[in-house]
Order: C-alpha cells, then structure tokens, then sequence
C-alpha cells in the first residue's frame, strides 16, 4: 500500500469512528455540568480519596441505564413520556414528568447562578448582570439555532475539562494510596457521608440524561431516514453503533469524574480546605497546573471559569430540552430542537418557562456553589422512581420485542436500581 493509499485509510477509519459519536457522546459530555464538577470538587474536598472508588464502580451502572434508555429511543421511535404514556396510567405518566421538570428547573438555576459566579472571578460586573446575559444568550441559541450545530461549538468549550487529568498527572500523587481507593470502597454511615455520596450518584445518574438521550436517538432516527410509517426501521448493527457511541461517552465522562475528585482530594483536601463555598474555592484546585505561570490564581480562575461556563452552556438547554420533551411528548405537542419556533411554540415555551424560573430561583439567597450540590442529591433521589420505569420498560418484551434487556443489562440496572434507593433512604435515615 502507498503512503497516500494508507493516509487515506487511516483518515476513513477515523472518520469512521467520528461517525459513530452523537448522543452518547452529548449526553456523556452534559453529565460533567457545573452541579457535577462542585459535586465531585466538595466529594475530593472533604473527604479526600475515600469516595473515590464511586468513580470506578458507577462506570457499568451509568452505561448500563443510558443504554437502556438509548435503546428504548431507537425500539420505540418515542421518548421516554411518549412510551410511559402508550403503557402506563396518567397518575404514573404525570408523575414521572413532574419529577423531571421539577428536578431540571432548580439543576438549571444552579447551573446559571454558578456559571455566573464563575465569569466574576475573572469579569467584574454584577452577578445578575452575568445571570441574565448567559438566560438570554442561552435561550437565543436554543431557539434559533439548530442543537446540532450549537452543541459542536460547545463541545470544544468542554475540552476545557481536560485541565483536571493534566493537574492530576503533573503533580506528585500517592499513586499506591489512589490506586487502593479506586478499588476498595469506603463508606462511613454519617449523614455528610451519605449527603454527598447521593449527590455523586445523583449527578452521575440523573434523571434529565434518562429522558435526553432517549428523545435525541429518536431525533437521529428521524435524521437518518429510520422511521417509516411511525415505526423505527433498525436492526442490531444500529444497537451495536449505539453501543460504541454510548460506552465512549460513559467513560470519558467517569474518567473526568474519577480526575476530578482526585484533584479535590490531593490540592484541596491535603491543603485542609474541606468547604467548598465559592466557585474561587473551586478554582484552587486547578492551581497546580499554572503554578509556574505569572498570576498562576488568575489564570487558574480563568481556567475554571471557562470550563464551568462552557459546560453550563452545554448543560443548560439539554436540562430544559429533556423538560420540555417530557412535557410536550405527555400533552402530545410538537417536540424537536430542529424545528422553527412557529412549529412547536409549546415546545420552546417551555424551555423558556423552565429557564426563566430556574433563573428566579438565583434570587432567593440560595449560595450557588451550594445550590448545585444540593441540586445533585436532589436528582439522586428522583432517579429511584425513574429507574424502577425504565427497567420495566427495558425489560419488557411486549414494548421492547427482540431487543428488550439480556440478563447482564437486567441485573446492572437492577443493581443501580438498589443502591441508589438505599443510598437515599440511608441518608434520610441519618438526618
């Protein structure tokens, strides 16, 4: 083979591979918001190593649900209200949407309130002035801009989360007692502890990721040709590309979790900075990697501000548009990013609704780096009801056919299923 024959196959293979990235990727990407980067900073922060191992363990369990949901998407041609809605009753239906909304809005609010606080670390001007500049912008972009085009753009803003692997590899670690604490879990039964172990569970496995991914497979669906006369038009090579797509997101968002929370524990931990109340807090585990550069704090806070700000751009319309999905699928309204505002007013106004209060909710003295850990242990808590729907509906060969869950997905989801609930009912057990 020549060398221009051989550049050309190396260059189709990973066109190829590129290819194969969407939703997994997207959805992966959105899972490292600003509520979990403060989750996993305060879980490094307080605790050090000892709830590292979530990292490590959670990495079957996350893929397994998003798989699920993904392939509910692809089997169904519906989103996840629209398949609870044809199978279940109105009281299941509303409820499930109703937690979705509820927990989206306030995991909104937090992400604008934080991503607010983290521009005036390096922009000084008013924090309501910057709330209401990222709500319109946000807005502007997820109205008039195609999803698709916008999360592209967004997607290298998120590269910025590459700054927590590059600070854990340029600093000395005590690589033996790290690799001990991935691997062996600790627990403590106290309420900080399960607080914020609900908090990484909940951010980690969330309930906005269920309904997001299960509507943006059947937005590719549509896309690609795939659904004809209503019905999904896939076989198993679709499922096996969704799988890829899927596992590669999944990874690189649990790696970025597992670097995050060993940053906290090594910069902040060992530097007895155990609160995390400010997002210059935050910022401080970052200043080992500049720590050779003039005004190391200011570029770190920099460094930091563009990370949380991208992510909260990326995170924010996917928050309200999984919202609106459920709400518009469950009032059967006109539900897609790619189409015009004149085609689906319902759809967008509830992205508007949902942005806005998450907005108001800034102004009710609510600290946001806080906000945002307490937003997470929020979602875990309304991730066990959802979880219980979405095995059923997975495992279901009525609703599924051919493709409903195997005995492996079955027995991870049901294992998520499980620790998640005791790990919420624990933690109100030690209030």
């Amino acid at each position: 083979m020549s060398a221009k024959n051989y550049v050309q196959a190396r260059a189709k293979k990973i066109r190829k591979f590129f290819g194969l990235l969407g939703p997994g990727l997207t959805t992966g990407a959105a899972d490292d918001d600003p509520s979990g980067i403060a989750t996993y900073s305060q879980t490094g922060a307080q605790f050090g190593y000892g709830q590292l191992w979530t990292a490590v363990y959670m990495l079957p369990f996350m893929t397994a649900v998003q798989e699920a949901c993904a392939r509910i998407g692809m089997v169904t041609g519906k989103g996840l209200t629209g398949v609870i809605k044809m199978h279940y009753s109105k009281r299941i239906l509303y409820s499930s949407v109703g937690l979705v909304v509820i927990a989206n809005t306030i995991n909104i609010g937090a992400d604008i309130g934080a991503m607010a606080a983290a521009a005036q670390l390096i922009i000084p001007v008013d924090i309501v002035i910057l709330m209401l500049v990222f709500t319109i912008s946000i807005l502007t972009l997820e109205i008039f801009t195609s999803y698709r085009v916008y999360s592209k753009v967004l997607k290298w803003l998120a590269l910025s989360l590459l700054t927590y692997p590059l600070t854990v590899f340029i600093i000395d670690q005590p690589w033996k007692e790290i690799l001990k604490a991935s691997i062996v879990p600790h627990f403590e039964f106290s309420f900080n502890f399960l607080f914020i172990i609900t908090g990484v569970f909940g951010t980690t496995i969330t309930p906005y990721m269920f309904f997001w991914q299960t509507s943006q497979e059947v937005e590719e669906e549509n896309e690609r040709g795939l659904i004809q006369d209503g019905k999904p038009k896939i076989g198993w090579r679709h499922i096996h590309a969704m799988r890829k797509d899927n596992s590669i997101g999944m990874v690189i968002s649990e790696f970025t979790t597992w670097c995050i929370i060993l940053v906290g524990g090594t910069v902040l931990h060992n530097a007895h900075i155990t609160d995390i109340n400010t997002a210059a807090d935050a910022a401080k585990a970052l200043e080992p990697l500049v720590q050779s550069f003039p005004n190391s704090g200011l570029v770190s806070k920099f460094i930091f501000a563009v990370g949380i700000i991208g992510l909260g751009l990326l995170a924010v319309p996917v928050l309200s548009g999984s919202a609106s999905y459920a709400v518009s699928e469950a009032l059967n309204w006109n539900a897609s990013l790619n189409l015009k505002f004149t085609k689906a007013r319902g759809f967008y106004m509830v992205i508007i609704i949902s942005t806005l209060i998450g907005l108001c909710m800034n102004f009710i003295g609510i600290n946001p780096v806080k906000a945002l850990v307490y937003t997470a242990v929020l979602n875990g808590v309304a991730a066990v009801p959802l979880l219980f729907l979405i095995i059923r509906i997975s495992t279901s060969e009525c609703i599924m056919g051919e493709f409903k869950s195997r005995w492996l997905s079955k027995s991870l989801l049901w294992a998520t299923f499980f620790f998640m609930a005791a790990a919420s009912i624990a933690m109100f057990f030690t209030i």
